[in-house]
C-alpha cells in the first residue's frame, strides 16, 4: 500500500512538470516560428511569421496548445527538431545510451569507494583508514568536476597513454568520466557513512545485540550498516540532479555523445522541441529515482509508512 500510495502521489507533480515545461517555449525571448524560419533560410517576412505560427499551432489559445502538447507527450511523441528535422525522441534514443552508461558506471564506482571507506574509517576510528577518509573527503569537497577532468587527462592520457582522451569506444572511454563524476558524490557520502556508523555504533540496540553473543560482523552488516545506510540513501536520492548537472559538464569536457552535450547544444542553437523534451524527461528521472529512493529507504526502515513511524 505504501508503494502505491507514493506512485498515485506523482501524478499532479508529473502534471505540474509537463506544465511548466511546456511554458518554457512561451518565455522564450525568441519567437519559435522565427527560429524556424531562420534555420530553414526561409525569408522572414510577416506572411511567414503568420504560416509557420498556424503551422506549429502557435495561433490557439494556451490552454488548447497546452492538452494538445500533453497529448502527444502521453503518446511519447515530443514533435521534431528544428535543427535535424528528425523526431526528437529518435534523436534522445541515439544519444541516451553513452549517458546511462556513464550514469551507471558511476554509481557503480561511488558506492565501491564510499562503503567501503566508510565503514572501516568507523570501525577502525582515528587509524590510518580514517584519515584517509578525511582527507578524501576534503579533497573530494574542494576539487570542481572540470579542473578534476582536465588533470585525469593530462596525466593518465597525454602523459603515461594509458587511457583515451575523448569520444565513445569501449569500456576505456568511461573511465575517466567515471572517476571525474564519482570523486566528489563518494567523499561525501563516506564522511557522511562514517559519522553515521559512529552515532549507530553507540545505540543500545548495538550493545544488546553484542551481548547475546551475536558475531561483530552480523552485528555491523546486519544492525549498524543497515541503520546508517538510511541518510546515505537519502542524500543520493537529493544529489541525483547535481550528478546529472555534473554529468552535462563532463560530457562536454571529455566529448562524450550524451544527452548533457545534446541538451548543451540544442540551447545553444534554441531547437525547443528538444529542450523541452530534455527538461520533461530529466524532470520525471528525478521523479522516479525520489521514487525509488523512498522505496529504498522504507525497506532499510520499515517503520516508515508515508512519514508516520510506527513502533515494531
Amino acid at each position: 500500500m505504501y508503494a502505491v500510495r507514493r506512485v498515485l502521489q506523482l501524478i499532479p507533480v508529473l502534471l505540474g512538470i509537463s506544465l511548466v515545461t511546456f511554458l518554457l517555449v512561451q518565455l522564450m525571448p525568441s519567437d519559435p516560428a522565427v527560429v524556424v524560419l531562420r534555420i530553414s533560410e526561409v525569408p522572414i517576412t510577416p506572411e511567414a511569421i503568420a504560416a509557420m505560427r498556424e503551422q506549429l499551432g502557435l495561433n490557439r489559445p494556451l490552454p488548447i496548445q497546452y492538452l494538445n502538447w500533453l497529448w502527444r507527450v502521453i503518446q511519447l511523441d515530443f514533435g521534431t527538431s528544428f535543427v535535424t528535422g528528425q523526431p526528437v525522441l529518435q534523436e534522445i534514443f541515439y544519444y541516451l545510451p553513452t549517458t546511462i552508461e556513464l550514469t551507471l558506471s558511476t554509481t557503480i564506482l561511488i558506492w565501491l569507494v564510499s562503503i567501503p571507506l566508510g565503514v572501516l574509517a568507523a570501525l577502525y576510528r582515528d587509524s590510518i583508514f580514517d584519515y584517509a577518509s578525511r582527507l578524501f573527503a576534503y579533497v573530494g569537497a574542494a576539487l570542481p568536476n572540470f579542473w578534476l577532468g582536465f588533470l585525469l587527462m593530462y596525466f593518465f592520457s597525454f602523459q603515461l597513454g594509458w587511457l583515451p582522451v575523448m569520444g565513445r569506444g569501449n569500456w576505456t572511454h568511461l573511465v575517466l568520466p567515471s572517476i571525474t563524476l564519482a570523486w566528489s558524490p563518494a567523499a561525501v557520502y563516506a564522511r557522511l557513512l562514517r559519522n553515521s556508523m559512529l552515532d549507530s555504533l553507540s545505540q543500545n540496540y548495538v550493545l544488546y545485540a553484542r551481548a547475546r553473543g551475536l558475531r561483530e560482523r552480523f552485528v555491523v552488516g546486519r544492525h549498524v550498516l543497515r541503520n546508517a545506510l538510511l541518510p546515505v540513501v537519502t542524500l543520493f536520492g537529493m544529489s541525483i540532479a547535481h550528478l546529472l548537472a555534473g554529468a552535462v559538464i563532463v560530457e562536454n569536457v571529455f566529448a562524450l555523445p550524451g544527452i548533457g552535450r545534446f541538451a548543451v547544444r540544442s540551447i545553444l542553437s534554441r531547437d525547443y522541441p528538444v529542450i523541452q523534451a530534455y527538461v520533461c524527461l530529466a524532470a520525471i528521472f528525478f521523479v522516479i529515482t525520489n521514487l525509488i529512493v523512498d522505496l529504498t529507504y522504507s525497506y532499510l526502515d520499515p517503520r516508515i509508512r508515508l512519514g508516520k513511524v510506527e513502533d515494531l
